[in-house]
């Protein structure tokens, strides 16, 4: 299961829709480690001259790994924490995480990133089977 959605949050998804911000707390206390991965590189982005940032650790274990795919690979998730913190969020190989300014999208730094070739690029044996 991707989210731990109480019964309150499903009863009014059953009901119509749910705001972001019920969305994004549940994700936010769902995927703990995932969160804390996504809002730090978003700390270091906004810090950063050309507000690009992005994390390069391996998570510390599976669990950990599932949190971020969980919440990298769901269009609905990633979109909810795109939209709550104004940035476009992209990612590579099982743990790589970049942010971008939504200014950012159409730059050379931003198809560098998301292109067949730096996904390429980046690769090594310790992350075949990752």
């Amino acid at each position: 299961m991707s989210l731990d959605v109480s019964p309150a949050l499903l009863e009014k998804a059953e009901r119509g829709e749910v705001s972001d911000a019920e969305f994004v707390a549940c994700v936010r206390e769902s995927l703990p480690y995932a969160w804390t991965v996504i809002t730090g590189v978003i700390a270091e982005a906004e810090g950063a001259a050309d507000g690009f940032a992005d994390n390069e650790t391996p998570p510390p274990s599976e669990a950990e790994r599932g949190q971020l795919l969980r919440a990298l690979a769901s269009d609905a998730i990633r979109g909810g924490l795109e939209r709550h913190f104004g940035v476009k969020l992209a990612f590579q190989n099982c743990h790589r995480v970049a942010v971008f300014k939504k200014s950012q999208v159409d730059s050379d730094r931003y198809r560098a990133f998301v292109s067949v070739r730096g996904q390429l690029l980046n690769q090594s044996p310790e992350l075949r089977d990752c």
